[in-house]
């Protein structure tokens, strides 16, 4: 479960900026608030902002600082420049480290994680946890010298350190090298944590990631609940129906064949939809969905279509069926840039709905998604602590992330005459010479 994201430097965010999960203290409905010790934390965060604000530069931060922390001791070879990108319009800032910060918990044990680089070597890197009231420290840098409390793993630790190049974190080569305590927090990270589109590979991830779900099985679930019209699917590989027993299958046990096809399968969902229906018709599997009609003589009948027929919406929703399932049952967090792309506002309101619900979610998955729909601002499925805002600055070019629980003048039910008003910022200032 995810508390905060700090961040600071990166891209379009010169000054350090904080997403928060947790709750506020007011008196809109606690359905599914998520309890851990002290915290009461939020299923669920909507980022609301203009084109060019920022939205997709703060999911863009969240993802960079994951996937190299997952990735660096693949990727860092001792030449490798580290790959962040500062603000660049002040001269202090584009030579400033690049900042990430992570609190989360894990395992039922909170942690702090966090680094700051320059494109040529970590800055800082530190990982606390809290075995008890108390933080205690994993290990903390600066530069090449490492600081770790006295224990029997202290040497272990500076053995690893050694194999540490400027330009790689310690807790990526420590996970490698089994060192026990990063990889428990590692785990977060690597197995609890999915993006959405244009930022990492989600029909990779899914593949990679998924334990216990079953992917064609929540596919075909999520089109028939979402009311598009389908009544049932099937699924064929090379002239085979799949069976039952071959959607329920779960990623480590599922053929090769059929692994194959199926990421082909999502690569093809997730593309653009003009790629998307090319692709789908040239795939391995072929997905046949079935609606009801009227026949010739007036009776009501099952007709077949390719799923190459259906909406950019249909397809949109069996893509990120997956994720959405596999973090209510595994639990983990699902960042998603413009949820209500291509999908209707009522489908919107039924996935949160999902997180939202203590029932849907015994295992408290989180969603954190940037949009567009102010219907979302009268508060009817999200708190007033669940919605955020990106700005910029037109005249420095700074991206400023705030929450609307901190917004002093704002008690009230609904908020969305307010920010369409202007009354939040994060909005286009539009006049007659815009829309010509």
């Amino acid at each position: 479960m995810l508390i905060e994201f700090r961040f600071s430097n990166y891209r379009s965010f010169r000054d350090e900026n904080v997403l928060s999960m947790e709750k506020r203290g007011i008196s809109d409905p606690e359905d599914g608030i998520i309890t851990f010790e002290k915290y009461r934390l939020l299923p669920s965060m909507a980022i609301f902002g203009k084109n060019g604000g920022g939205k997709s530069n703060l999911i863009r931060a969240f993802w960079l600082g994951v996937q190299f922390i997952t990735n660096a001791q693949r990727t860092q070879h001792e030449n490798s420049a580290v790959p962040v990108r500062p603000f660049l319009l002040s001269e202090d800032s584009s030579v400033r480290p690049t900042a990430f910060e992570y609190t989360f918990i894990e395992n039922g044990l909170r942690y702090i994680y966090g680094f700051s680089a320059t494109m040529e070597h970590i800055d800082t890197e530190y990982l606390y946890y809290y075995p008890g009231r108390n933080r205690a420290t994993i290990f903390t840098r600066k530069g090449q010298d490492f600081y770790f409390p006295a224990g029997s793993d202290k040497r272990l630790k500076e053995l690893i350190s050694k194999a540490v190049a400027p330009n790689q974190l310690f807790f990526a080569i420590a996970s490698t090298m089994n060192y026990e305590p990063c990889i428990r927090a590692m785990n977060w990270f690597r197995s609890k944590v999915i993006f959405s589109r244009d930022y990492a590979d989600l029909p990779t991830q899914i593949m990679m990631n998924i334990n216990n779900e079953q992917i064609l099985s929540s596919m075909k679930k999520y089109a028939m609940e979402a009311d598009v019209g389908i009544e049932n699917m099937q699924f064929e590989i090379n002239d085979r129906i799949l069976e039952t027993a071959d959607l329920d299958k779960s990623a480590p046990d599922m053929p090769e064949e059929v692994r194959r096809a199926i990421e082909a399968f999502m690569q093809a969902l997730n593309a653009s939809p003009d790629v998307s229906e090319a692709s789908m018709k040239k795939q391995e599997l072929k997905v046949t969905t079935f609606h009801r009609g009227i026949d010739a003589e007036g009776e009501s009948k099952l007709y077949e279509m390719s799923l190459s027929d259906e909406s950019d919406g249909t397809r949109r929703i069996m893509a990120l069926a997956p994720a959405i399932e596999k973090i209510l049952h595994d639990g983990g967090l699902f960042i998603i840039d413009e949820i209500e792309l291509g999908v209707h506002p009522l489908i919107v309101n039924w996935i949160l709905e999902k997180i939202q619900n203590a029932a849907d979610n015994p295992n408290h998955a989180q969603i954190i998604f940037t949009t567009h729909d102010s219907n979302l601002m009268k508060f009817d499925i999200l708190r007033r602590d669940q919605v955020a805002f990106v700005d910029k600055d037109r005249e420095t070019g700074v991206s400023e992330l705030y929450q609307i629980r901190d917004i002093r003048d704002f008690s009230g039910r609904s908020a969305e005459n307010s920010y369409l008003a202007g009354k939040f910022g994060a909005v286009p200032e539009l006049n007659d010479g815009d829309l010509l």
